[in-house]
């Protein structure tokens, strides 16, 4: 029942206060309610984060376009993926000027829902990628999640290099610039993904089910890269309460990936409830000025 009720809450979003329609889905995503006044976890301090900390830069921050230039100006230009192309609709893709491989991207979108890989140009179908990416452009992070930076972007179709097959991405969680930990995957690319937490020293973190599973002596091999990683999240997350910063690793070539706000939106049920007060209590509120 409470599936139904969040379903037709979110396609009646339009009718609800930002804070009031985070509250009810709240309760019917997390089956608690929401505490606001008193937030301890990550995920209630995501949702207060929504509220009250709105900073305009952070839609530059979300923007899969602008952030390019925001983080170059501040790492440098050697960590930014390289732009091929922009253009306001898909039709206006001109994909003869692209190379062989590339990727295309909404600069709005969550996820993967509007992220096209192409490995080889001539095998693919034009119509199918460019109604992907027409769909992804009509989808509303803020009217759905209240994820407010979002409202503000101006929705676009970019191209950008392609990096290579089965592409590994570290997630490190960041506090006011201080990088905690990073989430790594593994074997994503036959198909079944596994996600582990590891901090500065390279000690696996028991943050998650599958690193809370794990064997005593488990680990993985500690990237190339990764110390510069954690120097270069916590510089781009500084001055912010919390903030995800992602980098893709090349060959121990380091490119930055997005800046993520609010991870799950703050809807994650599958989070540990130890480590959802730990990622809470690393959240400090009285950074915000309200």
């Amino acid at each position: 029942m409470k599936q139904l009720l969040l379903r037709i809450v979110r396609k009646l979003n339009f009718l609800f206060p930002d804070k009031l329609y985070l509250q009810i889905c709240f309760y019917l995503e997390m089956g608690k309610k929401l505490d606001l006044r008193n937030p301890k976890t990550m995920n209630e301090k995501l949702q207060w984060l929504k509220l009250y900390n709105r900073k305009p830069e952070y839609t530059t921050m979300v923007d899969k376009i602008m952030v390019k230039d925001y983080v170059g100006k501040i790492i440098g230009e050697d960590y930014i993926v390289p732009l091929l192309g922009v253009w306001d609709t898909p039709e206006q893709i001109d994909f003869d000027v692209l190379p062989n491989q590339f990727v295309l991207k909404t600069n709005h979108s969550g996820g993967n829902t509007g992220v096209v890989i192409v490995k080889d140009k001539s095998k693919i179908d034009r119509e199918a990628i460019k109604e992907k990416l027409q769909i992804s452009l009509k989808s509303d992070i803020y009217a759905r999640y209240r994820e407010w930076p979002y409202n503000n972007v101006e929705r676009k179709v970019f191209a950008e290099a392609y990096l290579g097959n089965d592409l590994a991405d570290y997630k490190f969680y960041c506090y006011n610039g201080y990088a905690d930990a990073v989430m790594i995957c593994v074997d994503r690319q036959i198909g079944d993904p596994k996600f582990y937490f590891f901090d500065k020293e390279w000690n696996l973190k028991r943050y998650n089910k599958r690193g809370k599973d794990a064997p005593t002596d488990f680990t993985l091999p500690k990237p190339e890269g990764i110390d510069k990683m954690f120097e270069l999240a916590s510089v781009l997350s500084k001055d912010i309460p919390y903030v995800r910063v992602d980098f893709y690793n090349v060959n121990g070539k380091i490119y930055f990936g997005e800046i993520t706000f609010f991870p799950a939106s703050g809807f994650d049920y599958n989070r540990l409830p130890d480590s959802d007060l730990h990622f809470g209590s690393m959240i400090d509120l009285s950074l915000v000025n309200r």
